[in-house]
């Protein structure tokens, strides 16, 4: 066989392999799509709302360069550089809004995981189906209202005059008088997590359920044929089972970590509690559309998003090193 001919071998062997996915081994081709243009259709509407929802508007970071001036055009813009970031990180208050964010995230977090993880347990454990429906319905209801009408009853809740909870308390003899609870800062991050619990543990729980009916029925027949007992049979076998929806989950969450929220910070917090109750969102409102400083608000929340993302890519590289589940 001649030189050429097998040049031209090796060219096609080349070409076919280029055209091959390694990780799923499919044949890249012109061909390939059109048999699936039905498929690249329907992912068209979704590209284009990433694209321009999530994508274009990064344009406007451009802003935290600049001493953004709104009656002024873009080209004659006064550029700035690092100023607004250096400022940022030199606020006493931009500090202050990073602890209280960084503390009720961790709060959220905490308590979120623990109370979904507990309550898909125990409703697991539950064999009559009609209360088990009728328990997880109820825990996940409150998901569906509005923060306004959520932060409404916590409100209410919380009265001095006639309040629940205080009511609640004094019934119990645990207290004398009734306790102005939104009224005092270093009652505002319980308050705040406590609300997150009522609000967000019973859809928090629906993953945790699915992953527990993923679990092989066998391994609980043999723990009972072994004796094993059912908190046993949650920490030999319910927990492992779930530990890889939890590692994503936890990797997901971490990146949201200077997320706090918005809505029930501000419907809750007052000037009394101001010092406990803003977040980097609120901060982010309050300069950029009170103040109209949009350049220090783009910068915040520039920082806000690198730091979470960095955090999500570090979160992921540590869960890589110890074994566990993955995103990526």
């Amino acid at each position: 066989m001649s030189d050429a001919v097998l040049d031209k071998q090796v060219k096609k062997q080349k070409t076919r392999k280029s055209k091959i996915d390694p990780e799923i081994g499919v044949s890249l081709s012109w061909k390939t799509l059109k048999t699936q243009k039905q498929l690249i259709f329907m992912s068209v509407p979704i590209a284009l709302y990433l694209i321009i929802f999530n994508y274009v508007p990064i344009w406007g970071w451009l802003m935290a360069f600049q001493n953004y001036r709104p009656a002024v055009s873009f080209g004659q813009q006064e550029w700035v550089g690092l100023q607004q970031f250096k400022f940022l990180f030199s606020d006493d208050t931009f500090m202050l809004v990073l602890r209280n964010t960084i503390a009720m995230s961790f709060i959220n977090l905490v308590l979120g995981t623990v109370t979904a993880i507990g309550l898909a347990l125990l409703l697991n454990e539950i064999k009559l189906k009609f209360f088990k429906r009728a328990v997880q319905s109820i825990s996940y209801l409150p998901h569906f209202l509005s923060m306004v009408i959520a932060a409404g009853i916590v409100s209410t809740s919380l009265s001095i005059d006639g309040g629940i909870v205080n009511v609640v308390l004094m019934k119990l003899h645990l207290i004398q008088d009734p306790i102005m609870w939104l009224s005092e800062g270093k009652y505002f991050w319980g308050i705040i997590g406590a609300s997150n619990v009522w609000k967000e543990v019973g859809w928090g729980t629906i993953i945790y359920l699915a992953a527990i009916t993923s679990i092989d029925p066998s391994l609980y027949e043999a723990a009972s044929i072994d004796g094993a007992k059912r908190f046993q049979k949650m920490r030999y076998i319910t927990l492992p089972g779930i530990k890889a929806t939890f590692v994503i989950l936890l990797i997901m969450n971490i990146g949201h970590i200077l997320d706090a929220g918005f809505e029930l910070q501000y419907l809750l917090g007052n000037g009394l509690t101001v010092d406990y109750s803003q977040t980097i969102d609120i901060f982010v409102v309050k300069y950029g559309l009170a103040m109209g400083n949009y350049s220090l608000a783009t910068a915040a929340g520039i920082f806000k998003t690198i730091v979470s993302v960095i955090l999500v890519f570090i979160a992921n590289n540590v869960a890589k090193r110890l074994g566990e589940e993955r995103l990526l």
